[in-house]
């Protein structure tokens, strides 16, 4: 910078350091000068990032405040981080959508950007994936040291539970049921019907009459022109929900099946707590061999420190979704809850779905038709019906055809007695 001064015919002046530049040897002074404060920059960063470090080792937050947290002092000065409403019930409920799969995070953002969380996109990515919601504190790598997941000082918003399933569902290792599009109230059905010419996705809008009256119109997007009025599909879709209603018992049969079925699989290999465990004793088993590897110099120990690092995010990961993993009476009585709210609404369809939001309504609706619906102005094609919508309206079928006193019926049954083919006799 002096250098460029002296382009410029401009002499630097020092008031507490005077310096004579016309004197060659003034330079050796001037580089002291310099290099004393430089030095202790150095030290003043390296402090910091020394105390940082050790803040966060002890489960303490550092910088800024995420979104639904605030910075706050401890009177003898000690900063700490502390809930703030009402975006701590914001992002509990972001990270509660995300975890059911059936919106994605672009959606997700949105919704809550409706209810008043103010976020970004790139930012919301960063908050959904930090640990510090769950009450851990991450310490990155420095050096030697590896990186360490600490319990965190603050109150966690979720569970780590919660937290790894949603970064399961981002990361795509669970299984998503998207819900289409968010639509208006008067086009429920956005998004779920197909064009009957050319077979593609129908969307809808409205357009403004001569008294500034709207219309809404279900309409394709090619050009075959086909158009329905919102309202005509919107009735015919409401009185089609009749044929699912379900019939007196049939609720009360249907969780018993349901119930059955799974208490019948929990006992099965499907339990996945014996999932977790053997994955955690396979995770060991990889270190275990890995420490006998460096022992007998088989790999280079920048290897063993990556699969170390692996296998000991991988063992945090299981040993977190094994401590919060719900046991079966827990189970049982959610899918009992579950049922039941499936039921009542099942019982009185078609009231529940004018009563219901637009979202409620389309979550309906993707539950019942996983494919869309092809509707040609009178009626629709048969439609390819969900597997638990299929179970329950079989039940209602076979039922509502069985009068009270009626008796099973045997004589569709063949009297005649197989013939004797090559299996061996039984002898008493």
């Amino acid at each position: 910078m002096i250098g460029i001064l002296r382009s410029h015919n401009v002499q630097a002046m020092a008031i507490d350091q005077p310096i004579d530049f016309k004197i060659p040897e003034s330079t050796v002074m001037l580089a002291v000068y310099l290099a004393v404060p430089e030095s202790e920059n150095t030290r003043r960063a390296l402090n910091t990032l020394t105390g940082m470090r050790r803040a966060r080792k002890a489960g303490r937050c550092v910088s800024t405040a995420p979104k639904g947290y605030q910075n706050l002092s401890h009177p003898d000065g000690r900063k700490y981080i502390a809930p703030k409403q009402p975006e701590a019930g914001l992002m509990r409920w972001v990270f509660n959508e995300l975890a059911t799969g059936n919106y994605s995070a672009e959606q997700v953002r949105k919704m809550a950007y409706a209810k008043g969380l103010k976020c970004e996109r790139n930012n919301f990515w960063k908050i959904i994936r930090n640990p510090i919601y769950c009450g851990t504190i991450v310490v990155p790598p420095y050096e030697d040291e590896e990186i360490q997941f600490v319990k965190g000082q603050h109150e966690p918003l979720i569970s780590e539970g919660l937290f790894y399933e949603v970064q399961d569902v981002l990361n795509g290792n669970k299984k998503k049921t998207l819900i289409k599009a968010v639509s208006t109230d008067m086009l429920p059905l956005r998004g779920f019907l197909e064009c009957p010419d050319c077979h593609r996705m129908l969307t809808g809008s409205a357009s403004k009459g001569r008294r500034g009256k709207y219309f809404h119109y279900y309409h394709c997007t090619s050009g075959c022109k086909c158009r329905f009025k919102a309202a005509t599909v919107n009735e015919y879709f409401e009185n089609e929900l009749l044929n699912f209603q379900l019939a007196p018992g049939i609720g009360e049969l249907y969780k018993r099946v349901v119930m059955d079925i799974y208490q019948s699989e929990q006992k099965g290999d499907l339990d996945e707590r014996k999932d977790i465990l053997a994955e955690i004793e396979r995770q060991e088993s990889l270190l275990s061999n890995a420490r006998k590897q460096i022992a007998a110099n088989d790999i280079e120990p920048d290897d063993f420190k990556a699969i170390k690092a692996d296998c000991n995010k991988a063992l945090k990961l299981l040993e977190d979704k094994l401590e919060n993993l719900p046991s079966k009476s827990d189970n049982l009585r959610t899918i009992e809850s579950l049922l039941d709210v499936l039921i009542t609404k099942f019982s009185d369809i078609q009231m529940h779905f004018k009563r219901s939001s637009v979202s409620e309504k389309r979550k309906l609706i993707g539950s019942m038709y996983p494919k869309n619906l092809c509707f040609d102005g009178i009626g629709h094609r048969t439609p390819y019906l969900s597997a638990p919508l299929s179970l329950i309206l079989q039940i209602n079928k076979q039922l509502r055809g069985i009068k009270k006193g009626e008796k099973l019926s045997l004589n569709n049954l063949s009297p005649l007695v197989a013939r004797r083919g090559i299996e061996p006799l039984f002898q008493e």
